[in-house]
Formats: C-alpha cells, sequence, structure tokens
C-alpha cells in the first residue's frame, strides 16, 4: 500500500472518530436536566442608568 494512501486512510477515520465523538458529546450535554436559578436568591433588577 502506497504511503499517501495510507495516510489518507487514517486521517479519514481520525476524522469519523472525532466527527462520532463530538456528536455523542452534544448528546450526552443535551440529555442533562436543566434547572433554573431560584428566583428567591437573585438580586432584584436594576433600572435606570448604570452610573451612580
Amino acid at each position: 500500500m502506497d504511503r499517501p494512501k495510507l495516510v489518507a486512510i487514517i486521517t479519514g477515520a481520525l476524522a469519523l472518530a472525532l466527527g462520532i465523538g463530538y456528536l455523542v458529546l452534544v448528546q450526552l450535554l443535551d440529555f442533562r436536566t436543566f434547572e433554573p436559578a431560584p428566583t428567591e436568591e437573585t438580586p432584584p433588577a436594576r433600572s435606570g442608568p448604570s452610573t451612580p
């Protein structure tokens, strides 16, 4: 087998592995449950200019 062909096969396999790994990682992160921050602990919103 020629060296360029072997490099192309290894590069393609690495690209596929990275792509599949990325998709699995995104699915795992998306599968987590989202819990919003409790509203009683957040400070009230300020209105008006931010300069004192």
